[in-house]
């Protein structure tokens, strides 16, 4: 999509006005470093006009239908829980359409349903200095709290793929012992069908349920399981699964909790839609149950093939409509 002279100003605008830094904006609104610094040296040599001068270009082949634009306005107000970027890549995968992300992000700023992202919470670092390279290589466990009307606080135990941010298993506690991560990780291992010599590192924070030396000894006794703990006051170290309690408390503490049974009830939602239907930048926009379950390359090929068909389909009727003219 073609941008006209105002909305490239307003982009410089908000761009050099954003409290998130140039490049992450940038990201944000999917323009090219390289693109947004020309537009910025030519605003800076001629103002606003330098942009009222150029001359109109004639309609492009690949100028997104208006059936397409009112299809991704409906998917966004169906699903307003998604960013444009997730919005792009589910028209791809349900209706079988590509419309680029900066495309997406476009046409709903155009039409009112995006503002301008300065306020956007930028989290620690997520990455574990190693990186790892497939499905059960690393495993981050950690706990976070919740205070049950009536019943007090309990502690959600997490274990956290690192490769696919898959969450393997989860479990609500009433306390945040040894014994307790000791259970969550059987349950984990479990569910993930492993067995000795197919097991991941575990890491962990310095907690004292971490480093006890009972949970080290069953861990290995039990599992062949190393641990991993995080370096003291880095809690970025554990950045994944710090990222995805902090996503998860903001969307299940909305509401309050009478029962631990009606806190499952929201966390087991809440898992479900994350491993299956949440779509990750890092993970090439695909979800944690897609990477887990190994359908990476076959939905990006598929995604690929959509992608040709709809812009080689847009041609064709482009120059169908110059014949007819």
């Amino acid at each position: 999509m073609r941008l006209s002279a105002e909305e490239k100003l307003e982009i410089i605008r908000m761009v050099t006005r954003s409290e998130i830094g140039v490049n992450r904006t940038l990201r944000e609104l999917s323009i090219h470093k390289s693109t947004f610094y020309n537009w910025y040296r030519l605003y800076l040599e001629q103002g606003d006009a330098g942009f009222f001068n150029v001359p109109k270009s004639r309609r492009q082949w690949n100028s997104i239908p208006e059936e397409e634009k009112n299809l991704v306005m409906e998917t966004a107000l169906e699903h307003p829980e998604l960013s444009s970027r997730e919005v792009a890549h589910t028209l791809t995968d349900e209706q079988g359409i590509f419309i680029s992300e900066s495309s997406v992000y476009r046409i709903l700023k155009h039409r009112g349903l995006i503002t301008a992202p300065s306020h956007i919470l930028i989290s620690a670092a997520n990455e574990f200095k190693d990186k790892t390279n497939f499905v059960h290589q690393m495993w981050q466990t950690d706990f976070t709290y919740f205070k049950i009307i009536g019943w007090g606080w309990y502690y959600l135990s997490t274990v956290i793929d690192d490769f696919s941010r898959y969450i393997v298993h989860w479990e609500l506690c009433e306390t945040m012992k040894a014994e307790d991560v000791q259970r969550t990780i059987d349950r984990a291992v479990k569910k993930a069908g492993l067995r000795k010599g197919q097991m991941p590192k575990l890491l962990s924070d310095n907690g004292s349920c971490y480093v006890a030396a009972e949970l080290k000894d069953y861990l290995k006794e039990n599992h062949d399981m190393n641990q991993i703990h995080g370096k003291p006051a880095h809690p970025q170290t554990q950045g994944k699964i710090e990222r995805y309690h902090r996503t998860m408390k903001n969307v299940v503490k909305l509401h309050h909790y009478y029962s631990p049974e009606e806190l499952e009830a929201a966390l087991e939602e809440f898992v479900n839609r994350y491993n299956n239907e949440r779509y990750h930048e890092s993970l090439k926009n695909l979800t944690p149950a897609d990477v887990y379950f190994g359908r990476t390359d076959e939905i990006l090929k598929t995604r690929a093939e959509i992608k040709k068909q709809t812009l080689l389909r847009r041609r064709n009727e482009y120059f169908k409509q110059k014949l007819l003219l």
